[in-house]
């Protein structure tokens, strides 16, 4: 997530892309800004129609600060422009603000927050000291540290073992002081509990040596979410690094492959509808 060490044969037209992202939602919110508004002359519509555009062009503080980053950094977000793109065209399919929730903070946050201009972007972080220093270039973010339960070397155990505690079962699983299940995020701000997500990205925590966190915390938790959604709709999960086994088996175990709508280069796009009348399952997939 974090990518301190960026690759310089892609760096440039990487930036260029996210640059060209941000653009494009500026576009797209002036045009819709302009679309409701009617005229009775067609010619004097267009005219009056790009006038108005030039007056509503009012880019949000945090979109400004991220095309100045992208255009000007040597540093560059982890995912390529094709998996990004797939978190950007479901942002711009809804046509206003959305809840994004973020597991992870990185070289990428800006692009994220800015993609969701209005939105409520949150961060989730289990490193306090990079927290700092990322709020410190980028004052304009919103994130909260995580404390983890888990270690990536207990993968395996854990997926083997939770369906014997009936607090991480798919019909009794919630977060908020879960600590019956360990797979369960408990300890998070009351207002990741208490908000509806639109959309949930996993690009943390760390899970590539033994003692990291790894990331099955963090899907069982989307997967609860998701299903325990209360308002219409889906919810839009997005893994990245299933090329991983941890990542791909629980994201088979929880996010399930039905739900799986997309997948390009190491990105999965799930969408996860919520479990009102799932009052009998044994098993989330």
């Amino acid at each position: 997530m974090k990518n301190r060490y960026p690759l310089p044969e892609r760096r440039w037209f990487l930036g260029l892309a996210i640059v060209g992202l941000i653009g494009a939602v500026l576009f797209i919110a002036t045009a819709i800004t302009t679309s409701d508004r009617r005229f009775l002359c067609p010619l004097a519509a267009g005219i009056r129609a790009r006038a108005r555009a030039y007056e509503d062009y009012n880019p949000s503080p945090i979109q400004l600060r991220a095309i100045l980053h992208y255009a000007t950094s040597r540093v560059i977000p982890q995912q390529s422009v094709s998996e990004i793109k797939i978190s950007f065209d479901v942002l711009k399919s809804f046509g206003r603000p959305c809840n994004f929730l973020v597991f992870g903070l990185g070289h990428d946050s800006l692009m994220w927050a800015s993609l969701n201009p209005g939105g409520n972007t949150l961060f989730l972080e289990e490193d306090p000291k990079w927290v700092q220093a990322v709020l410190k270039d980028a004052p304009g973010l919103r994130a909260h540290t995580v404390r983890y339960r888990t270690h990536l070397r207990e993968a395996h155990k854990l997926i083997s073992s939770y369906r014997s505690e009936p607090m991480c079962s798919p019909t009794k699983a919630f977060l908020r002081g879960n600590q019956a299940c360990r797979l369960a995020l408990e300890n998070l701000p009351d207002e990741v509990y208490e908000t509806e997500w639109d959309l949930i990205m996993i690009d943390a925590p760390k899970g590539y040596y033994a003692e990291a966190p790894g990331r099955m915390a963090a899907v069982f938790s989307a997967a609860v979410m998701a299903r325990n959604r209360k308002g219409s709709g889906v919810t839009h999960v997005f893994l990245h690094d299933v090329d991983r086994k941890v990542e791909k088996v629980y994201a088979e175990e929880f996010l399930c492959k039905n739900n799986l709508v997309k997948s390009v280069g190491r990105l999965w796009h799930f969408q996860i509808p919520p479990s009102f009348n799932d009052t009998n399952a044994v098993r989330f997939c």
